[in-house]
Order: structure tokens, then C-alpha cells, then sequence
């Protein structure tokens, strides 16, 4: 039981923070289908900077370098769907789904350059972190608590006050909501969408981040992130883009995720004779049926997805 709660808080926590970044990005009127890339990219941030720190490194600066190595690389990606979408009006599902491709495949060449490069029989997508890893978690008995857990409750709190308390979280979602009214007392629609897709690559790139250092050592990026940027995305829509319902979302979804590495250590369930794989399938499916049965009242920003034309009113 306590594994379950351990691996559901800390699946929770991915989905909060990538969900959070898709709620940022959208409420501004962009679409950030390219969740799945921007954690990609900001996991490979992450993974190089504990590669590469000296092994004298504190634990403390460790979990901060990392972090940041994360945000700067997944801004960075995020700022290639800011450039095509804002400021040339590309269709939003395409780049998205392009920079989807791309993240997997140019993580694993980088990767695998860089393994070459260091010993030319290693040609694995391979970075360890075995020790880096260990800065993340102050074990409490049994249970393994991970920075990440608090990290994420703070930007909870921080995304709902932002939203809805500040001037720019009200001007952030007018721009979604209605830009050319937005525009009309003053507001620059494009710096806002901008700025909600800049921070949607700032959370997606810890999202990447806490993903590949939950439970393992080391990640393979030829894998990518198995369909979790996706999943987020499911989050957010069932949270109704709302930051509090979002955390309840994952906490869902998350439970759902946590079975598959936990599910042999209850009797009951090693009785059903289920393979692993379809636990492993489980968070997909229930987000399949969840959407099914909750699509038609969700109530997403008006403006998502509609290029911005200055001149039109």
C-alpha cells in the first residue's frame, strides 16, 4: 500500500505539472499538442546536466541544476511552436504533432552521438543517473518521499493564484477567451500567447524531468515518454482547465499508472491472472472512457486553437 501511494503521488506530480503547462499554453489560444515533445527534450535536459555534474556536486544543487537544466531545455522547444504558431499562424495540431516526432528521434541521435563519443562500442540511448538519482528522495521509513511531491503542490498554489488573482492571469485567459477584445484596451495578444506557451515548456520540461526519475536510474529516449504528455492533455481536459481540478484529475489517473508497478504486491489482484501490460494500459483506457463520457461539457477557451489576425475584429 504504501508503494502504491508512493508511485501515485509521484505519477500525479508529472500529470499536474504537464497538465498545468497545457492549461497555461491554452488559456492564452494555443493548443500545445507538443506536450510529449517539450518532456522529452526537457528529460534529456535534465538526464545530461546529472550526467555531467562533478561527483562532489551537493545534493542540494544536484535537484536545483537539474531543474533548471530542464526549464531552459524545454522553453527552448516550446519557443519553436511559440515562433510557428503566434507569429507565422501555423495550423497549432500539426507543429504540435510535428515537434512530437521530432523530440523522440533528436533526443535519441544526441544521446547516442554522445555515447558514441565517449566509447565508440557504446551506441545505446542510454544515460544513467544512479547516484544523481538519490538527491531526489528523503526516505521516511518505508516510503520514499521525492522533492518533486512538494515541488509540484507549490506551482499548484502558484498556477491558481496566477490565473485568478493577478492581472496577468486574467489578461493570460481573456486572450484565450477573446483576443481581438483583449486587444482593444490595450493588451499585446501575441506577448501573452507567447508567454503561455514559454511556461507551458517550463512545466512540461520538469514534467519530462520528474517522469524519467521516478522509480529508475537511468532512461532510454528512443523510448520517449510513453504517451504521458497525452495523458496530461486528458488531464486537463477532464480538470476543465481548471488548476484544482486538474490535481484531482491526476491524482486519478496517476492511481491507475501506479498499478502497473505495484499491482504483484497484491494478492487479490496476482490472483485475476492480468497481465502487466494491460495494467500498464490501464490509464490510457480509463482516460478514453472519461473523455467519452465528459468531452461534450467541457468548456474550453473560446479562441484555443484560432491564429490571431491584428486586423480582423
Amino acid at each position: 500500500m504504501v508503494l502504491l501511494l508512493q508511485y501515485t503521488l509521484i505519477f500525479s506530480s508529472v500529470l499536474i505539472l504537464v497538465a498545468l503547462g497545457g492549461c497555461y499554453s491554452e488559456h492564452s489560444g494555443v493548443i500545445n499538442l507538443g506536450l510529449e515533445g517539450i518532456m522529452v527534450i526537457g528529460a534529456l535536459g535534465g538526464a545530461l546536466a546529472m550526467k555531467y555534474l562533478p561527483s562532489t556536486t551537493g545534493a542540494f544543487w544536484i535537484v536545483v541544476i537539474s531543474i533548471l537544466a530542464a526549464i531552459v531545455f524545454g522553453v527552448l522547444y516550446s519557443a519553436l511552436l511559440a515562433v510557428a504558431c503566434v507569429n507565422f499562424n501555423a495550423d497549432q495540431t500539426l507543429i504540435g504533432t510535428a515537434l512530437n516526432l521530432l523530440a523522440t528521434a533528436a533526443a535519441a541521435v544526441i544521446v547516442k552521438s554522445i555515447n558514441v563519443m565517449e566509447n565508440p562500442d557504446n551506441v545505446s540511448t542510454t544515460i544513467q543517473y544512479v547516484e544523481e538519482k538519490k538527491a531526489f528522495v528523503v526516505s521516511w521509513g518505508s516510503f520514499e518521499f521525492n522533492w518533486f511531491m512538494l515541488i509540484t503542490i507549490v506551482l499548484l498554489i502558484f498556477a491558481y493564484i496566477v490565473l485568478y488573482k493577478t492581472r496577468f492571469g486574467l489578461r493570460l485567459q481573456a486572450c484565450g477567451e477573446n483576443p481581438q477584445a483583449a486587444d482593444s484596451v490595450g493588451i499585446n495578444v501575441y506577448k501573452m500567447r507567447w508567454a503561455g506557451v514559454l511556461i507551458s515548456g517550463l512545466l512540461g520540461g520538469i514534467g519530462g524531468l520528474v517522469y524519467i526519475t521516478a522509480g529508475v536510474s537511468e532512461w532510454k529516449f528512443e523510448t520517449g515518454v510513453a504517451g504521458f504528455g497525452f495523458l496530461a492533455l486528458a488531464v486537463m481536459i477532464f480538470g476543465q482547465w481548471k488548476p484544482q481540478r486538474i490535481a484531482w484529475a491526476a491524482l486519478l489517473f496517476g492511481l491507475f499508472r501506479a498499478l502497473s508497478n505495484v499491482y504483484s504486491g497484491f494478492d487479490f489482484l496476482v490472483a485475476l491472472h492480468i497481465p502487466g501490460t494491460v495494467y500498464n494500459m490501464f490509464p490510457y483506457i480509463i482516460s478514453l472512457v472519461v473523455l467519452a463520457f465528459t468531452s461534450k461539457n467541457s468548456h474550453a477557451p473560446k479562441a484555443e486553437g484560432i491564429p490571431y489576425d491584428k486586423g480582423s475584429r
